[in-house]
């Protein structure tokens, strides 16, 4: 729609998640480091949590753009209350047959999947993203299934993937087993101004366009509003231009945002939920 106006190729701030406009700040270049080496170095475990709409799905993504031959990949992309059996989901991740059998079936025929890939050189991964959802009881049926090894190598690695309540849940003394099993942990905190800054004119300039487009009293006035969250970011930042092109102005300066925040104040729409703060970080377990 506006596109065209701004001399941009595509629209800078889908909320898809698409790896080509992941913008490195301080966090978000930790946990791709961290995971690169969680997958090279073949740990257990690794959990990445961040708050809703803090970009760990293009992580995923870029991760999975990375991936070499060498390595069997299965993703489960979305957990829920009514999930099922793990088990199967598992198996139908590495398009595995699951249907009409037993669950010892399953682990069975799972463990001969682990050790023919093994034997062919290739390092399975299981990556599983809104894992907030998996209850205890679902969580430990996933360590069940990472016990297999051979010799000093993990046949499975396991990457899991949630919001902050992911934390709350592995935390649970009924976990602990799983916990100490967790080599690399890290947390996704929110854009800083100048991250902020940096992510906005990184995505104009993904898409063709100037970076400097939006002012630096605008920029401004979407960091307070979405308090950093990218996914909000990407949201002000797309209504802004549309705000703009309507206008026929030819930058976004605090003008156009403040009217798109009033506007959805007025229309009652929330912009980012209470946040339960965690610090950003990490945790490596030799």
């Amino acid at each position: 729609m506006y596109e065209h106006h701004f001399g941009l190729s595509e629209a800078p701030f889908a909320l898809l998640p698409d790896p080509s406009f992941l913008y490195m700040s301080k966090d978000h270049s930790m946990a791709l480091t961290f995971l690169r080496y969680s997958i090279l170095n073949k740990q257990g475990f690794t959990v990445i949590s961040g708050e809703v709409g803090s970009g760990k799905t293009t992580l995923i993504n870029r991760t999975l753009d990375e991936l070499e031959s060498d390595i069997t990949v299965g993703l489960i992309n979305f957990t829920h209350n009514a999930f099922g059996e793990l088990s199967e989901w598992v198996l139908m991740a590495f398009g595995l047959e699951y249907r009409e059998k037993s669950k010892v079936e399953i682990y069975d025929d799972f463990v001969k999947f682990l050790i023919e890939e093994y034997r062919k050189g290739q390092r399975v991964v299981l990556i599983i993203d809104e894992a907030q959802n998996m209850d205890a009881h679902t969580l430990e049926e996933l360590r069940m299934l990472s016990n297999v090894n051979a010799q000093k190598d993990y046949l499975l690695h396991l990457i899991i993937v949630g919001q902050p309540e992911l934390r709350i849940t592995l935390q649970k003394p009924e976990l602990r087993q799983l916990a100490q099993r967790v080599s690399v942990f890290y947390h996704l905190g929110e854009l800083s101004l100048i991250e902020t800054q940096g992510y906005i004119a990184h995505r104009l300039e993904v898409s063709g366009g100037n970076p400097e487009l939006f002012s630096s009293e605008a920029i401004r006035h979407i960091w307070t509003a979405a308090k950093g969250v990218p996914r909000i970011i990407n949201t002000l930042c797309d209504l802004s231009l549309v705000y703009g092109f309507s206008a026929s102005q030819d930058n976004i300066d605090a003008a156009i945002v403040t009217e798109v925040l009033n506007d959805r104040q007025k229309m009652g729409l929330q912009l980012v939920p209470e946040i339960n703060h965690v610090e950003s970080g990490l945790g490596v377990v030799k």
